[in-house]
């Protein structure tokens, strides 16, 4: 080979080097083969890999944020679960409109990574707008109930007087009621043919007041997932809600496929916005997870959960310690991570990661991607890299990035 072809050789590769580092840097390593792979059932091993890799990022499918960017991030930190991703707190409020927006936004997800999980939210709340919303037919059938020409009814999907509990201006829903278990039934049946996999099912265990067996949220999940068995992408849908007792139980069956919580993070009022994880601090899931038998029919003493940096509002003095309760400097647990520095939110997603790990093997990290916060100066959470797209991204994806690089997640 003459020696200017040597040189124009040399200067190509000198050209190309740069750009296939950039792209190498923004594409999560290959899978194992069959490490994301399900079809009606879902083993213990391939459920973790999902949770080793989930993300909140809350109402992606419900304008927040902005959406091709959100997109790219969770294909380039290649999240395999987004958490939250469809989030209607007050689901009644504009249901179809919000319902037809996902289903032209959500097909650019799978197309992406058809092997990503996107969660959508069935919440502990309803209010009286409800009763503006027609029942469709199948959702009666599909209940084994007669079918009428009717719309839902807010008084018979809340507790009965004397039993109420006020959530905003709205109530909690009664679990044990046929109302409630259509009016739930309608919007997981509906997410379920938009695209998503999962659900989570909101602070469960404030809905069983009258349903303490757990009969009636069995009789609803196994209509959700018979639903999902024919209409979900791969035959399945993963249920979960929040258990601070530790878990949905019915007969030795467990309910939910997996369990979710707040971190329940502690505050160290002796270092300015400092905070810790402790066992035994609050209500936190960490070592009672309950055990029985998965839905998925495989047997476990304590079932996979999630930890997630939770949202909830801001205390009567934000940024001072010792507001009580679970605040931490008198923030929820998201707005306190918000206002940290850069460098110190790094640090600490992989402090929270480790100590996760090592205090229970059955948890994981939800890594934050996308939150309600609740301050003046922070109203919310983007974890994407600023950018003109998201001028308030707070540039938290090497920091998500470096923490599943140094935590491999290999099939077992």
């Amino acid at each position: 080979m003459s020696l200017s072809w040597m040189i124009r050789i040399s200067l190509l590769c000198g050209c190309l080097l740069p750009i296939w580092t950039a792209r190498s840097a923004a594409t999560p390593p290959a899978a194992p083969v069959g490490a994301y792979q399900f079809d009606r059932t879902i083993s213990r091993p391939v459920l973790e890999n999902f949770l080793a890799r989930s993300i909140s990022v809350e109402g992606v499918f419900n304008g927040r944020g902005h959406l091709e960017d959100n997109l790219r991030m969770l294909r380039e930190l290649g999240v395999k679960y987004a958490g939250r991703s469809l989030c209607l707190w007050g689901a009644e409020r504009d249901f179809l409109a919000n319902v037809e927006r996902a289903r032209q936004q959500v097909p650019k997800a799978i197309a992406a990574d058809p092997e990503m999980i996107l969660e959508a939210c069935v919440f502990e709340t309803v209010s009286p707008r409800v009763e503006q919303i027609a029942i469709p037919g199948w959702v009666f059938a599909d209940l084994g109930q007669p079918v009428e020409a009717r719309n839902f009814i807010y008084t018979n999907i809340i507790y009965p007087v004397g039993q109420r509990r006020a959530m905003g201006n709205a109530q909690v829903p009664d679990a044990s009621r046929l109302e409630t278990q259509l009016w739930f039934y309608y919007q997981a049946a509906t997410y379920i043919d938009l695209g998503f996999e999962a659900i989570h099912f909101g602070q469960v265990e404030i809905m069983n007041r009258n349903d303490r067996g757990n009969a009636q949220w069995d009789r609803l999940l196994t209509r959700v997932r018979a639903h999902g068995a024919k209409h979900a992408r791969r035959h399945l849908v993963l249920c979960n809600g929040h258990t601070p007792s530790g878990g949905l139980v019915h007969e030795g069956r467990l309910l939910l496929d997996f369990h979710a919580f707040p971190l329940r993070i502690k505050e160290n009022p002796d270092k300015p916005l400092d905070a810790v994880l402790e066992v035994g601090f609050s209500d936190g899931i960490y070592g009672h997870s309950q055990g029985g038998i998965a839905p998925s029919g495989w047997r476990c003493e304590h079932l996979p959960y999630l930890v997630e940096i939770d949202n909830w509002g801001v205390s009567r003095t934000p940024g001072q310690a010792r507001a009580g309760s679970i605040w931490i400097w008198g923030y929820d647990e998201i707005t306190w991570f918000a206002h940290q520095t850069r460098e110190y939110r790094a640090k600490w997603l992989q402090y929270a990661w480790d100590w996760v790990r090592k205090t229970d093997a059955n948890g994981y990290l939800q890594m934050p991607g996308s939150r309600t916060a609740s301050s003046p100066d922070i109203h919310w959470y983007f974890a994407n890299n600023p950018s003109p797209a998201v001028p308030n991204g707070m540039g938290d994806e090497e920091a998500i990035r470096a923490v599943w690089a140094a935590n491999p997640n290999q099939p077992r």
